[in-house]
């Protein structure tokens, strides 16, 4: 069951648990004004306890530095926790963001919420973050 975790002007945010894996739905810009609400909610979650999460992109306009910085840091909480993260839904334009920023190494990306849930979290996932495991 999708639960709405932000409502604002220019973003909702919506999650669902699929598989042990807490899908975060962004629909909107993720910038300067929005990361912030993002940070919130994500911590949020991992203080209600859930841990593995895919951050589903679909729906996500815009994206400046500020976002991707968001990611970066709520991806350090959820270490902190044990926990893991996966992106899911990313468009061309956003995914660029992740290339230019040398960050799409850093991630499992994958095309859609359904393939990053298909598997189980497993523990270790963020092992090798922010620097992947040679492979």
């Amino acid at each position: 069951m999708r639960t709405n975790i932000i409502r604002h002007e220019s973003m909702m945010a919506s999650y669902d648990v699929v598989n042990g894996w807490t899908v975060v739905e962004v629909d909107g810009d993720l910038d300067a004004h929005t990361s912030p609400m993002i940070r919130e909610a994500v911590i949020k979650l991992l203080d209600e306890g859930h841990r593995h999460f895919v951050l589903d992109l679909g729906f996500v306009p815009f994206m400046d530095s500020m976002g991707l910085g968001v990611i970066v840091a709520v991806t350090k909480r959820i270490r902190e926790h044990d926990g893991s993260l996966r992106i899911a839904s990313v468009s061309g334009r956003i995914l660029k963001i992740f290339d230019l920023s040398g960050m799409r190494e850093s991630y499992e990306i994958h095309h859609s919420s359904e393939e990053a849930t298909r598997s189980a979290p497993s523990l270790g996932s963020l092992a090798h973050w922010p620097h992947p495991s040679p492979g």
